[in-house]
């Protein structure tokens, strides 16, 4: 319960820098394309992270305080040691992508340490690196910044072919919707510059728009107002622009 209350300054302080977000999102949806809203989101990931990291990193203190044998004549000496490998792998969360190499040289730095252990009651403390150790890869699995192999082959086996055909490749199996939805990728369109950039005219241009929309790819924002890209149209706008990098470098184009 003390460990709770300790913690909750920091939890307070992500909660606050959330809804900071959440309020900025909604008042520059309205008005600002989606590159200001890219910068937006970009500073707000690099403070929530830090607040994440803070929490993190008193969570350390706090389990190692409570859990590491006591009385012992290295436990200064051991708790800096696990102090300073938990928080060296709690800092690769401000990152944007884990390899599975890092996490496998941070496990066999565990092993080292354990290793070194000169007394039998060192399993204890160690059990309880273990558990922050294995939190932080969870935490970092969950943000998706990193996974193994076992964490994509379960990705893949939860698939919904019908939900996939239906939301993104039948909206996007036309070349004309692809080429509206890159068109709002920076801006915000209205119908008429849509229908000079496409050639579609009156209801052929509706029915397009409508397939994206219905797939929630792209949002109108008033009736009769302009049309832009949401999170999820960009996402897989981002998805395919990779695709289309890896495709292009394998066959030399």
């Amino acid at each position: 319960m003390e460990g709770s209350q300790k913690g909750s300054p920091e939890i307070f302080e992500i909660k606050k820098i959330l809804e900071l977000m959440q309020r900025d999102v909604k008042r520059l949806i309205e008005n600002s394309n989606q590159q200001q809203i890219e910068l937006l989101v970009e500073s707000s990931k690099k403070d929530f992270c830090n607040a994440f990291k803070e929490y993190i990193r008193q969570d350390i203190q706090e389990n190692l305080e409570k859990t590491m044998v006591y009385p012992c004549q290295m436990r200064d000496e051991c708790k800096s040691r696990f102090t300073d490998f938990l928080e060296n792998n709690a800092s690769l969360i401000g990152q944007e992508k884990v390899t599975k190499e890092v996490i496998i040289k941070s496990q066999a730095k565990l092993v080292e340490l354990e290793e070194e252990a000169p007394f039998q009651k060192c399993e204890k403390c160690f059990l309880e690196v273990n558990t922050l150790f294995k939190k932080q890869v969870r935490l970092m699995r969950s943000l998706r910044i990193y996974s193994s192999k076992k964490d994509k082959n379960e990705d893949i086996s939860c698939l919904s072919e019908e939900y996939m055909v239906k939301n993104v490749l039948d909206p996007l199996s036309n070349q004309q919707r692809l080429q509206i939805l890159k068109s709002m990728a920076t801006q915000t369109r209205t119908f008429s510059n849509l229908s000079e950039l496409t050639g579609l005219k009156g209801g052929n241009l509706l029915f397009h728009l409508q397939k994206l929309t219905e797939s929630d790819m792209i949002l109108q924002r008033h009736e009769r107002g302009d049309y832009m890209i949401t999170e999820k149209g960009y996402g897989i706008l981002m998805i395919l622009s990779e695709l289309n990098c890896m495709l292009t470098s394998r066959t030399g184009s």
